[in-house]
């Protein structure tokens, strides 16, 4: 491949992953907007998430009796996504301003990847942060040895690659394709099995041709088989796009097909669509997945949205359309209203935002000796966490992959993304306890603390 392709099928990729900024290593002290009089520490469900105290004379690494550094990792050099430090600039501010952790300041380090800088980035955070929270990279596998190796807890919003998913010291990263078994099980046995039936013979599927995207269509094609389904149609497109889609969307027609799971640049996704409305042709559902949690796919999809039916699985996660019923959600909507009034709430948002409380309440718990092992010792023995209200139940000590799991189903409207109608819910907004299917075919293994010679014993 040529190197300019190569740039943009790795722009692709992180568009797909992750969904303006300022340099790396920049530091952000959430003072970027201004200061709730007498601010509550209280976060949904959650008391004193943050406050103020007396700091002890912890000798941790990024820690003084005055401040705690925090990275967060972001590809935002390279996307111009502002996702995850909209999010970290938000929780700080408001944090801060109720006496950040027990008295110290939470100051961020953004740490820029740039897509391709995952390692340096990680060297610089080994160096200087206390811990990573709320971010996340595309090419994160990059990195994940050095950060084992430097004993660096990590709080993700989300993770990317099999390396760095499910990898050691590393608490709250929610579910992900790149994990050993397809956290979607319950919201695609939702689609074929009860919502829409006649689908489960009529599969299509269409992902970016890369590494890095295939796989999940191998994943899919897998879980599906063992599910009862057919895939009737499955094609690649050149990651960087194409200038028109209208053999695919031919293709999809003459192969019948009823869903569609398109992973890939959800702007892509929306001319395909286009192009299948004109075409008259309307498919049963669409997979949307959850990087089209956001105004941007709304925007670009608006001509189709009246006629195909777009999905996504929040896997969890509450939705905004739920803040008159979930208050953790409103405040959410409410803190940014405060000291980000221009930035959006995404998926990705609301992601980075559960990782941040889980660092900040394990935090504040430990007091004013404040050490890595306390925080992720802490943060572990989580049994039911729901961050506050912001997701459904999980089970923080014990591996991901050994847990049943919960979906919710948001769907695409000319108003905007809305819950769809699903019952029975066994638990309020969601449906929960489902299975994961794991997958037989061996597409790798997280990272492990032996692999690089240490053990949790190591960490202090």
């Amino acid at each position: 491949m040529k190197p300019q392709r190569t740039v943009i099928a790795l722009m692709a990729v992180a568009l797909l992953v992750a969904g303006c900024g300022r340099e790396s290593g920049a530091r952000e002290d959430g003072a970027g907007g201004p200061a709730a009089p007498a601010a509550s520490g209280d976060f949904g469900t959650l008391s004193d998430v943050c406050k103020s105290g007396t700091p002890g004379s912890t000798q941790a690494q990024g820690v003084t009796a005055t401040e705690i550094e925090v990275g967060v990792f972001s590809d935002i050099g390279f996307t111009k996504n502002p996702d995850f430090v909209d999010a970290a600039k938000v929780f700080t501010s408001w944090c801060n301003a109720a006496g950040g952790i027990n008295g110290r300041k939470i100051v961020t380090n953004l740490r820029d990847t740039k897509l391709m800088e995952v390692r340096q980035r990680t060297l610089e955070a080994c160096r200087e942060d206390f811990v990573l929270v709320g971010g996340s990279a595309a090419l994160d596998g990059l990195g994940v040895k050095d950060r084992l190796d430097c004993l660096l807890p990590e709080f993700p919003a989300q993770v990317s690659q099999t390396a760095n998913t499910g990898s050691d010291l590393q608490l709250g990263a929610g579910s992900s394709m790149s994990e050993n078994v397809n956290p979607y099980t319950g919201f695609q046995d939702w689609l074929i099995n009860e919502a829409f039936p006649g689908s489960k013979n009529a599969i299509g599927m269409i992902n970016g041709d890369s590494p890095i995207t295939k796989v999940m269509g191998d994943k899919l094609t897998e879980s599906f088989a063992a599910a009862g389904a057919r895939i009737a149609y499955s094609d690649l497109y050149p990651i960087s796009g194409v200038s028109d889609w209208t053999p695919y969307a031919q293709a999809i027609k003459a192969a019948g097909v009823k869903g569609l799971i398109f992973y890939g640049d959800f702007r892509y996704l929306a001319k395909l669509q286009d192009v299948l409305t004109s075409m008259n042709y309307k498919l049963d559902w669409i997979d949307a997945n959850a990087n089209s949690y956001n105004k941007v796919f709304l925007d670009s999809a608006k001509s189709s949205l009246g006629q195909q039916n777009n999905v996504l699985d929040m896997s969890g996660t509450a939705p905004l359309d739920a803040a008159d019923r979930v208050p953790a959600v409103q405040q959410v909507k409410d803190l940014f209203k405060q000291y980000a009034p221009d930035s959006t709430i995404t998926f990705q948002v609301l992601r980075a935002f559960q990782s941040w409380l889980l660092f900040a309440k394990s935090a504040t718990a430990c007091g004013a000796e404040l050490t890595r092992a306390c925080v992720y010792k802490t943060a572990a023995k989580e049994t039911a966490w729901t961050a506050g209200g912001l997701q459904a139940p999980v089970d923080l000590s014990k591996p991901l992959a050994d847990q049943t799991r919960c979906f919710n189903v948001q769907q695409a409207r000319p108003d905007g993304w809305k819950s769809a109608q699903f019952s029975p819910n066994t638990d309020g907004l969601y449906r929960c306890g489902f299975t994961p299917y794991r997958y037989k075919a061996d597409f790798g293994q997280p990272a492990t603390l032996a692999s690089v010679g240490k053990s949790l014993a190591d960490l202090k």
